[in-house]
């Protein structure tokens, strides 16, 4: 699985950055190979300055090496060896119409110290941020996801965007959705090698999905007219997104702690962002309306 993973994460980042880059029509992904000293070793690719796309990150990351203690405590296990890989996105669009987006796929499995595998699981999925809604984006995303959940159990896209909704809060902002979420999910176990098959083609229907969820919403924002006063909210609320990832991501606590490379994690940061002190949006605006979908919605049947 270890190998299968790894080649289904560098043939998916190749297709992403190809989708990204033809819709941008301009900028192009700049690619940074590395390595870790611990053991393994990554892919960053960024883009910035783009018709469309202001900055981003396209990364994947294969790691191993002894489980530092401090994430032994997390998983309550013994002094352990790991093995973890897989891509993680985020894209910040120039024009405050388009949404943010956020997607991960990976992989992960746990060895005593003498190699024998303890534990592996899947986790990933995928969350829409948006500084203006329009409905039929929200729409648009969540039943994509749902599609390419739905043949591995109708049950899964509710309990994942479940998890999701509870997952991306700022709960130090009183709850406050990070966007409009998307799907979540963690600690995907396979019972079997049979399981574990199953759980590897749901990661590829996912990460398949992830262009046709998200570049329609693209294509439809882009070139919409903005001003000033667009810019000033949409980095507002990045300020929300960079508070989210800084103090509750746990891919971005992980990457941390496990010695990974630091501009690679830190890749998920809008270029630009601000904060003001005890700011409220103009009651009745577009603005405004946006905190109103800040909490769980059905968007599938909205």
């Amino acid at each position: 699985m270890q190998n299968k993973f790894t080649s289904f994460i560098h043939e998916l980042q190749d297709k992403i950055c190809s989708g990204l880059e033809q819709m941008d029509g301009k900028a192009v992904f700049a690619e940074d190979k590395w390595l870790r000293s611990e053991g393994g070793g990554g892919r960053t690719r960024v883009i910035a300055d783009g018709n469309v796309f202001e900055k981003g990150g396209v990364n994947i990351s294969e790691v191993h090496g002894k489980l530092p203690a401090t994430m032994q405590e997390l998983f309550k296990v013994p002094e352990s060896d790991f093995f973890a890989c897989g891509l993680s996105l985020v894209i910040h669009p120039l024009n405050p119409y388009v949404p943010t987006v956020h997607a991960n796929w990976r992989y992960f499995e746990l060895y005593d110290k003498a190699g024998k595998k303890l534990d592996s699981w899947f986790g990933g999925g995928s969350d829409l941020t948006p500084y203006y809604v329009f409905e039929e984006d929200g729409k648009h995303f969540h039943t994509t996801l749902k599609n390419s959940i739905n043949p591995f159990g109708p049950e899964l896209y509710p309990k994942y965007k479940q998890q999701c909704d509870e997952y991306f809060v700022n709960k130090h902002r009183d709850n406050e959705t990070r966007g409009i979420g998307g799907v979540f999910y963690d600690y995907l176990r396979p019972a079997d090698e049979k399981d574990e098959e199953r759980l590897f083609q749901f990661q590829q229907a996912n990460g398949a999905a992830f262009l046709n969820a998200y570049l329609p919403i693209v294509e439809k924002r882009k070139d919409l007219p903005y001003a000033e006063k667009e810019i000033e909210w949409q980095e507002i609320r990045r300020g929300r997104y960079v508070e989210f990832n800084l103090i509750h991501d746990r891919g971005t606590i992980f990457g941390l702690k496990t010695n990974g490379r630091t501009e690679s994690i830190l890749m998920s940061l809008p270029p630009r962002a601000r904060w003001y002190y005890d700011y409220h949006p103009e009651s009745g605006t577009k603005e405004a309306e946006l905190l109103e979908y800040l909490k769980p919605r059905d968007w599938v049947n909205s």
